[in-house]
């Protein structure tokens, strides 16, 4: 009896990975929402991603569990069935963390066995609970060598039992998957690369938010591909993460749906690297695509695209904006590609203005 246990465990076993090999080798068109954004899931034109990502859930600080707030239980609970009423075969993940999550937390939980296995076992309960198809860690960011050891462990834990709970419960094991900095090298603190390559699906790398008007005093985009003068690139990031040992399969590019709003100095000098002095707009100068092209529109900006570098900015009066549009977002996802990455994801799809860049990504990337 114990014999056949065994093989009908292990038979499983095969059938999970098999199931679960096919479902990550289908290309990644993703895309994250969130509540907060004011824009409703029902809204999501799913038919235009693969994958879904519901952001987020939160980490309790003294059971180091995983719970959604009362506020949007209800939203959660319904994410994944309300998004495969337009799309059957969309995808779903639940978002762990966040920006503006405490990674005191996220560190603490990670240092020592029985928290790891306190936030594993419920992340996976609480996936399963709610329909998810996978789970994303967005730990903003490790702090210390250590975080990065211990996030090396977790990942190698929260692996293994995935494995085990879609073996003794016969379904298609979860997708895992982190949100990461540009590179694999974060203030002199290198991501444990191996247990990445070994035990994540992949890796959504946030190519953006490299400058913002409230700590830059000159214009510049926050989300270039390229940077013929430095580091600071989409493609320095993807480079660095291949160099490190990932798989290009593993690597997704990140695009960000909103843009970043600057005062100019001198409503004359609106170029790139035009000294400016502040935010442009509420929210350190954060602007959604939608709204971008609202003022765009009002004002009768000017637009340009810069090709070298791979952005578009506007400018009106002494308002300068950098953003990506359908020109510089249709060259990132080429770009991703022929570089064999496994796909693109954006943040977030509350800002597309009818659904024009998550179109554009999608008609880019082609079948």
């Amino acid at each position: 009896m114990a014999f056949i246990t065994a093989k009908i465990l292990l038979l499983f076993s095969v059938l999970s990975l098999l199931q679960f090999n096919l479902c990550i080798g289908q290309n990644v068109k993703g895309g994250y929402w969130f509540p907060e954004s004011g824009f409703a899931a029902s809204d999501i034109d799913s038919n235009l991603f693969t994958h879904l990502f519901c952001a987020f859930a939160n980490l309790d600080p003294q059971t180091y569990q995983l719970t959604i707030s009362s506020t949007n239980n209800a939203s959660f609970a319904q994410f994944t069935k309300t998004v495969q009423l337009k799309n059957p075969s969309v995808k779903t993940l639940l978002s762990i963390g966040g920006g503006s999550a405490n990674k005191t937390v996220f560190a603490s939980m990670a240092a020592q066995s029985t928290s790891r296995k306190a936030f594993i076992d419920s992340s996976i309960k609480l996936a399963r609970y709610y329909g998810f198809l996978g789970l994303d860690l967005d730990w903003e960011y490790p702090q210390a060598a250590s975080d990065m050891v211990n996030l090396g462990s977790l990942l190698k834990e929260w692996r293994t039992a995935v494995a085990a709970e879609a073996t003794t419960s016969g379904k298609v094991a979860l997708n895992l998957t982190a949100a990461v900095y540009l590179a694999p090298t974060l203030n002199d603190l290198k991501y444990p690369v191996q247990s990445i390559n070994s035990n994540l699906d992949w890796i959504n790398v946030m190519a953006y938010d490299f400058y913002d008007p409230s700590w830059y005093k000159f214009t510049n985009s926050h989300a270039a591909l390229y940077d013929p003068s430095g580091q600071v690139s989409g493609s320095y990031g993807v480079g660095a993460w291949s160099q490190a040992g990932v798989n290009a399969k593993k690597l997704v590019l990140g695009l960000p749906f909103y843009g970043y709003a600057w005062r100019l100095v001198n409503a004359n000098n609106h170029g790139l690297l035009a000294p400016a002095n502040g935010p442009a707009s509420a929210d350190n100068g954060a602007m959604g695509y939608r709204q971008i092209k609202n003022f765009i529109a009002q004002n009768k900006a000017a637009i340009v695209y810069n090709s070298t570098i791979v952005t578009n900015y506007c400018y009106a009066g002494t308002t300068w904006i950098g953003y990506d549009d359908s020109q510089s977002i249709n060259d990132k996802v080429l770009y991703a590609k022929q570089k064999g990455l496994l796909g693109y994801f954006a943040w977030h799809v509350g800002v597309d203005n009818n659904w024009a860049l998550s179109q554009q990504a999608k008609q880019s990337w082609g079948a």
